[in-house]
């Protein structure tokens, strides 16, 4: 199947211009493409110093590294050649253009290399979902469960758990085929349920996470929120070091959910600058504050900030309706203030700042209590496994295929308890793409980059 494939190129370094510039080709005519290109083949996984050519008009492109990654053993388990350019326009443009002429190549498409990876094998689904995610880490935190995914984190788990659900379903199946056998034992069903209900409690420990993996992923969700006027822009401004939002001294300046992607001490966190919540016949911005009450909802925290120079900036005149489970009260203008002797806390917040947006007074406190939140709420995410919304829903379908199973199995109808195994193992093997996964593939390899 390999051989009738086209053989694809692509740039698989950085935008240039750069010191280096990478080009990878791969496929059945990766072998051509070097004879053609420098006149020779390289010894396998060994760099050589080459000439890199014209095809056609013999005309000298540039000096380089070139390197031959014979299949299977390869990245993606296909014949791979790899040239190191200078990182110049014109030299990377010139060697697209030679080996466009050359019969069966072609410019790669997004994760093209990494599909072709995943089809030979080298590669399972979850390990592919893993490299994305290192590609796109921002922290340190997420590329380290990012680099646990490529290496197998939930893959290998996966695979363990469908193969002793394969073992119980083989029991039972042995009992339904070969009942009237007098080798064959009475009660095998039993033994293939404890072992469904071990696996059961298994995977129900490992979803029971909280969604910790997948919030590492996305980034911890920080709503600002509160009365207009009060400061929310500022302080965002403040928090992201830089004018992320527009300041301005009127009411219902921002009306729409402002993000911004904060490095807090190597955990992601979402900073979101929402409208100000107030009583407003103004449609716009209605729809401004109900979109700030829906995105404080699903928060992790709410910042909830109140103008502590002006008169009623009271607990009391707070509106808790928009506050998700955890808040913080924040009294901004401490610089405004007539008294400064602000209280240190409020009912109905876990914690109380007192600050000035405008000239860093007391940030220096809120910034360190926000990367301690971080800090906590990641604190349990190196055990764990789950790192998308595609991982957790096929866990939760396989655990309840085997409480079916297991419900069954007080009717004592086998033929019922080896379908629900089927299907839990079924569900298993799409986690990792063993088995019909063609429908997402697509939607998992179109975020890749060209060259990837």
């Amino acid at each position: 199947m390999a051989d009738a494939r086209p053989t694809i190129f692509a740039l698989s370094s950085g935008r240039p211009p750069a010191a280096i510039a990478v080009v990878r080709v791969c496929g059945p005519n990766a072998r051509l493409a070097l004879e053609k290109l420098i006149g020779r083949v390289p010894e396998p996984r060994q760099a050589a110093l080459a000439r890199v050519r014209d095809p056609q008009s013999g005309e000298a492109i540039d000096e380089a590294l070139a390197l031959w990654f014979p299949s299977p053993h390869s990245e993606t388990g296909e014949d791979m050649a790899e040239l190191q350019l200078h990182g110049g326009y014109a030299v990377i443009a010139a060697v697209f253009g030679a080996l466009g002429t050359i019969e069966g190549l072609r410019p790669a498409e997004p994760g093209e290399f990494t599909r072709r990876a995943f089809d030979n094998g080298r590669l399972d689904l979850t390990e592919v979902e893993g490299l994305a995610d290192l590609i796109a880490a921002e922290t340190p935190a997420q590329r380290r469960q990012a680099f646990r995914q490529l290496k197998g984190l939930i893959g290998d788990r996966s695979e363990a758990w469908r193969q002793k659900i394969i073992g119980a379903l083989a029991l039972v199946e042995a009992r339904i085929d070969f009942s009237d056998e007098a080798d064959v034992p009475e009660d095998l069903v039993a033994p293939a349920l404890i072992a469904a209900q071990q696996l059961c409690d298994e995977i129900a420990a490992a979803l029971a996470d909280g969604g910790r993996g997948e919030r590492l992923r996305d980034g911890l969700v920080v709503a600002i929120a509160g009365p207009p006027n009060a400061g929310k822009s500022t302080l965002l401004n403040r928090l992201a070091r830089r004018e992320a939002a527009i300041v301005s001294p009127y009411p219902g300046t921002t009306r729409d959910v402002i993000e911004v992607h904060l490095n807090l001490d190597g955990y992601p966190v979402n900073l979101l600058d929402t409208a100000g919540i107030r009583e407003s016949r103004e449609p716009v911005e209605q729809e401004g504050i109900r979109r700030t009450r829906e995105r404080a909802a699903a928060a992790d925290l709410v910042l909830w900030v109140i103008d502590g120079s002006a008169a009623g900036g009271a607990a009391g005149d707070i509106d808790k309706s928009a506050l998700s489970s955890i808040a913080w009260l924040v009294r901004n203008k401490l610089d405004l203030a007539v008294d400064k002797l602000w209280i240190s806390s409020e009912s109905g917040f876990a914690k109380c700042f007192s600050i000035s947006a405008a000239t860093e007074a007391g940030m220096g406190g809120l910034i360190a209590a926000l990367t301690s939140f971080a800090e906590d709420y990641f604190a349990a995410t190196e055990t764990a496994i789950v790192t998308r919304v595609r991982h957790r829903r096929a866990l939760e379908d396989c655990v309840a295929a085997l409480k079916r199973a297991l419900a069954q199995g007080a009717s004592g109808r086998e033929e019922l308890i080896a379908e629900e195994l089927r299907a839990a193992a079924t569900i298993l093997g799409r986690l990792t793409g063993r088995v019909d996964v063609e429908d997402i593939l697509d939607v998992i390899f179109r975020d890749f980059c060209i060259g990837k």
